[in-house]
């Protein structure tokens, strides 16, 4: 994630945990110094133990005047990651270190080298170098695809969840913008591919990991979300794999497809006039829990139906499942292995302009296609129109940080 240092030996050397008869040499004399700095605030002392003169923070501060580069002790009481820039401005280019959000315990840092010349504060760590969203560009496709389009301009949209629980519009021109101001962490699966609520606009689904009910946010057409409808009263959480689909049942409406976990048996839940689902319908007789991620594309292999991507979990091969009406045909090989290196496969149509759709991916550090990823680089693969992929392309390194895409 960009240029993040670490501390030196001396730094950690000078850590404590109160009341766990931890302590460093020279912390004997901290304990009272560090109960001045009041819960929410971040504070600072220019001497190399924490006492003596003594800085607030409880806000972003560009330039610590004079302050800069005096900072050789301190502790957070925030509830914000803190970043510690040894440039003014936030500028992460020289080197920063992300200081985590209290904890239930009484942490500090000590004889630090004196290099931070601006502090600022940020849900997550990802933000010390980073945008809150991801990076992502998507080309005009000639032609809405009826999925992946959350502000109707005809460009591929990604949705993103932080890890703050909050979720972000990246809409395909590099730019991003907040949807959802927190929360979201009680989701446990997000997906999206058309509109369920039969109002032309596309919107997501939600599974709440407290209850295993189904929530339906519909899309407002600019690319925020409405009000929630329940559309799964409960019994969720024993499924895998919850993915939008598009229409696969050939009525106009778009369908869910979901693992049962207990059996691993596919299901097909179709989409009604009134944006619920209808009863569920047996398309996978077994086998199922053997994949790992299933994904709605589309429709890849150009027969006008919508498609099934799914990665099995013990070859990391990936698979296409035609659509047929209603049901799923005979799969085929699209990938011949090293798709476990993915953490996230993200389908959301055509985004390199050819009005074919494709599918792109995050990697999670695993060996792929012969080489070694960071964690959080984004791949692409432009559809061939026959259900192929072309060869992936890293595009962005910097999806880490983040949690969920759809």
């Amino acid at each position: 994630m960009g240029h993040r240092l670490r501390r030196s030996l001396a730094a950690i050397a000078g850590l404590v945990l109160a009341g766990t008869g931890l302590t460093s040499v020279a912390a004997t004399p901290a304990v009272a110094a560090v109960e001045d700095c009041p819960e929410g605030y971040f504070c600072v002392w220019s001497n190399p133990t924490v006492t003596g003169p003594l800085r607030k923070l409880n806000k972003s501060v560009a330039d610590l005047g004079s302050w800069d580069g005096k900072v050789r002790s301190y502790t957070n009481r925030s509830s914000y990651f803190v970043c510690l820039y040894d440039e003014k401005n936030y500028d992460a280019s020289g080197g920063y270190w992300a200081e985590e959000p209290a904890k239930p315990y009484e942490v500090y840092y000590e004889g630090l080298s004196g290099s931070t010349s601006s502090v600022k504060f940020v849900r997550t760590e990802r933000e010390c170098a980073e945008t809150a969203y991801p990076w992502w560009a998507s080309a005009t496709s000639p032609r809405a695809a009826g999925f992946g389009d959350l502000n109707g301009d005809r460009r591929a949209d990604v949705v993103a969840r932080d890890k703050a629980g909050r979720l972000w519009l990246a809409p395909g021109d590099g730019t991003g913008r907040l949807i959802g101001t927190g929360g979201w962490n009680a989701m446990n699966a997000l997906t999206r591919h058309g509109d369920f609520s039969r109002d032309g606009r596309e919107d997501v689904v939600a599974r709440e990991a407290a209850t295993g009910r189904l929530w339906l946010y519909p899309g407002t057409g600019s690319g925020g979300l409405g009000a929630r409808k329940l559309i799964g009263k409960g019994g969720w959480n024993g499924m895998n794999g919850i993915t939008a689909l598009g229409d696969l049942t050939g009525d106009g409406r778009s369908d869910l497809a979901a693992v049962e976990k207990s059996t691993g048996r596919l299901y097909l839940y179709p989409g009604t006039s009134t944006g619920a689902l209808g009863s569920r319908r047996l398309v996978g007789t077994g086998g199922w829990n053997a994949m790992n991620a299933l994904t709605g594309a589309g429709d890849v292999n150009g027969d006008g139906r919508p498609d099934l991507y799914a990665r099995e979990s013990s070859t990391g091969k990936l698979w296409l499942y035609p659509g047929r009406s209603g049901a799923l045909g005979g799969r085929v090989l699209v990938g011949a292995g090293g798709w476990n290196a993915m953490t996230d496969l993200v389908a959301v149509g055509d985004f390199s302009g050819d009005g074919r759709p494709d599918l792109a991916a995050v990697t999670n550090g695993r060996l792929q296609d012969g080489y070694a990823d960071s964690p959080g680089s984004l791949v692409t693969y432009a559809g061939l129109g026959d259900g192929r992929l072309a060869a992936g392309e890293r595009t962005d390194g910097n999806w880490d940080g983040l949690g969920e895409f759809c």
